[in-house]
C-alpha cells in the first residue's frame, strides 16, 4: 500500500485483515508483550493542528513495535513559520523517516503530500475531509463489541457538516451493509454530497434532527462534539451549541448490547453519567486507536504481523 488517504484506498477485504492483525496485536498495544516488528524504522509525526489522541497513539503504536518517532512538534517553532510549504516540509521529513502521519487544517492536504512522498502517509486528519485511521479505529471498536461490523443501525449525532470523522466513519459503515441515521442541527447537517453518494451506493439512510427517538433501535450511537473552531461565525456556533446532550436516563429504553462511542475530546454532549453504563465505549475506543494504528504501519511498511502472537490465537 502507498499510503492511506481516505477509506477508499481499502477493500472491504483489507479492512477486515487489518481488524484481524489489530485483533491479535491487542496484547502487544497493552503492554502485555513486546514484539518489535518495527525495529529500526522511523515514523514522522507531522501535526499542523493540535491533537492529542491520534498524535499519542500513533508515536505509542510506534514504540510498542520497536520502532522509533520524530515529530514536527509545535509548528510556531518549525520552518513553517519562515515560509516552508507543505511540499517542501515533506520533501525533507521523506528523507528522515520511513512513514508519515499527518494531520493538517486544508482539506485535500495528505493527498497532496502522498504526490510529494515516497514513504506512505497515514492521513490523520485533513480539515473537515477524511480520518481514516479513526474509521479504522471505529470500526475495530465495533467490531469487538457486537462481533460484526454487517448490518447494524448505527446513529451518528452531532457535527456532522464539518465532522471528518463521520465523514469517512459513514462511508466504511454502508460498505458492510449498516442502516445510517444522522441526526443532527439543520444548520450541521451531512454534506448534500456525502448524502447522495451514500444514498447512490445503496444504503438506507435518514437525516433527522431527533437523535433521541432514534436512540431505542440503534445497535451504535456515535456522539461528537460541536466544533467551534471550524466555524467562521461565533454567532453560527451559539446557535447550534449543546444542541444534543446525552445522559443516562436516555439509555434506559436502549438495546442492552448497544454501545455509545465518541471519537473524543468531548464537551458537555455526552454527561458523565453515561461513563459507568455498559453502554460507554468511548475510553475503550481512545485505547483502540493504538492497536488500529499499529496494524495499520504494519501493513503499509510490508511487515506481516504473525498468526500467533505471544501464544495467542
Amino acid at each position: 500500500m502507498a499510503g492511506l488517504i481516505t477509506m477508499d484506498d481499502l477493500s472491504n477485504e483489507e479492512i477486515i485483515s487489518i481488524l484481524d492483525d489489530a485483533e491479535r496485536l491487542l496484547p502487544v498495544a497493552k503492554g502485555d508483550l513486546y514484539l518489535p516488528l518495527l525495529q529500526g524504522k522511523i515514523l514522522g509525526n507531522l501535526f499542523f493542528e493540535p491533537s492529542t489522541r491520534t498524535r499519542m497513539s500513533f508515536e505509542t503504536a510506534m514504540k510498542r513495535l520497536g520502532g522509533d518517532v520524530v515529530n514536527l512538534g509545535d509548528v510556531k517553532t518549525s520552518s513553517v513559520v519562515k515560509g516552508e510549504t507543505l511540499f517542501d516540509t515533506i520533501q525533507m521529513v521523506d528523507g528522515y523517516t520511513d512513514i508519515i502521519a499527518m494531520r493538517h487544517p486544508r482539506q485535500g492536504a495528505a493527498r497532496y503530500a502522498q504526490d510529494a512522498a515516497q514513504v506512505p502517509i497515514l492521513n490523520g486528519g485533513d480539515g473537515a475531509g477524511h480520518h481514516p485511521t479513526q474509521t479504522m479505529l471505529d470500526l475495530f471498536t465495533i467490531r469487538q463489541s457486537h462481533g460484526k461490523l454487517e448490518n447494524l443501525k448505527v446513529v451518528l449525532a452531532g457535527d456532522l457538516r464539518y465532522g471528518r470523522t463521520v465523514h469517512s466513519l459513514s462511508h466504511a459503515l454502508i460498505r458492510f451493509g449498516c442502516e445510517i441515521v444522522l441526526a443532527s442541527p439543520d444548520l450541521l447537517r451531512m454534506p448534500k454530497e456525502i448524502v447522495e453518494d451514500l444514498v447512490a451506493h445503496g444504503a438506507k439512510v435518514t437525516e433527522t434532527t431527533d437523535l433521541y427517538g432514534n436512540l431505542d433501535s440503534a445497535d451504535v450511537v456515535y456522539m461528537t462534539r460541536i466544533q467551534k473552531e471550524r466555524f467562521a461565525d461565533e454567532d453560527e456556533y451559539v446557535k447550534v451549541a449543546g444542541a444534543y446532550k446525552l445522559d443516562a436516563s436516555h439509555l434506559d429504553g436502549c438495546k442492552s448490547e448497544m454501545i455509545v462511542m465518541h471519537p473524543l475530546p468531548r464537551v458537555d454532549e455526552i454527561h458523565p453519567s453515561v461513563d459507568v453504563t455498559r453502554h460507554a465505549k468511548y475510553f475503550e475506543q481512545a485505547f483502540n486507536g493504538v492497536v488500529a494504528r499499529m496494524a495499520l504501519l504494519c501493513r503499509l511498511l510490508g511487515v506481516t504481523v504473525p498468526e500467533k502472537v505471544g501464544g495467542e490465537a
